[in-house]
């Protein structure tokens, strides 16, 4: 008697735009726990950023870009699976992280709805990041933050060092009133024991027909608010760090509540170390990073999410920070 083959697990990461998922990645694949992931990464804009801030080189990333994962590049993901799936002695799981925008009940589908990828994987949980300090301000008109944590198995409320006791516990009852199966783990840095969100089986169909009947069925057009754009600026060129830091600075005192998200890789002058820069509405930080490699192309890339941001002036902007 032949045995059936065991099914790879597949996790899936979302969430609205800077909670916390590319954090809760590299947390994944620096840890010490025995186990490799293929990493599939899913970016709103047409610049990549997300793959380079993944920061174990070792694992396979595959990228995709220009579209969003429940809808336009969803094809790409089933033929990445497809193509995992003939090579899976190498990794022990798969790991999805979605752009902040994704609905994931069509990313979800696809485990289900798509032959091939039945038969090889399963889909072992949905991991949503909320962040916490944001959440309450942008649910009611990000309908995709509201899905992800519907959808959730395990909720991730992330950040909350940076809101007060009672403002979690008025975050957490929002959550609840959406979601109130999901396990919930309060996260500064995502430092959560992975033990407690890898390899759960926690993926429940039934719960998901009773939230969505039509989930198997149905097709998932998901229609992204129009309001919301994307982006991206890069330059060969180096940057001047005494001109890009009070800009940056400047940026987000000025449209931050239009910001989303911001994220960048950018080379200053006469620095051999990339520097990382991130940004959610008001709040932003950047570092010195690793250095430059020897054959990497040592260019700027910044990329901003946001609502009717001004396109030309930042672009603008970011052209008079080079050296």
């Amino acid at each position: 008697m032949t045995a059936t083959p065991a099914l790879t697990p597949v996790t899936l990461l979302t969430g609205y735009l800077g909670s916390g998922k590319t954090t809760l990645l590299n947390r994944i694949l620096t840890e010490t726990h025995g186990k490799r992931y293929a990493v599939i990464v899913n970016e709103f804009g047409e610049v990549g950023i997300d793959n380079d801030l993944v920061v174990n080189a070792d694992e396979e990333i595959f990228e995709m870009n220009n579209g969003c994962i429940c809808c336009t590049v969803r094809g790409d993901l089933i033929r990445i699976l497809c193509g995992l799936m003939r090579r899976k002695t190498s990794f022990d799981g798969i790991l999805v992280e979605t752009t902040g925008l994704a609905d994931p009940a069509p990313v979800a589908q696809t485990f289900f709805v798509d032959e091939d990828v039945r038969r090889k994987t399963k889909l072992d949980a949905i991991i949503t990041l909320v962040d916490a300090k944001h959440l309450l301000d942008e649910i009611d008109r990000a309908p995709e933050a509201e899905e992800q944590i519907a959808f959730a198995d395990i909720v991730l409320l992330n950040k909350t060092d940076l809101v007060s006791a009672d403002g979690l516990a008025m975050v957490e009852t929002r959550i609840r009133r959406i979601n109130p199966y999901a396990n919930l783990h309060r996260t500064q840095h995502c430092d959560v024991d992975l033990g407690k969100v890898l390899g759960r089986d926690a993926f429940n169909l039934d719960r998901i027909l009773n939230i969505e009947p039509e989930f198997l069925t149905e097709d998932h057009d998901h229609e992204h608010d129009e309001s919301i754009g994307s982006l991206s600026l890069t330059t060969d060129r180096p940057l001047n760090h005494e001109r890009f830091i009070p800009w940056i600075q400047d940026v987000t005192a000025s449209f931050g509540k239009d910001i989303l998200r911001m994220k960048g890789i950018i080379a200053m002058n006469g620095d051999d170390s990339r520097f990382v820069i991130q940004g959610v509405h008001m709040l932003i930080e950047g570092d010195s990073q690793r250095p430059w490699k020897p054959n990497e192309k040592r260019e700027s890339r910044l990329v901003f999410i946001g609502r009717g941001l001004p396109r030309d002036v930042l672009k603008r902007g970011f052209e008079a920070c080079r050296a």
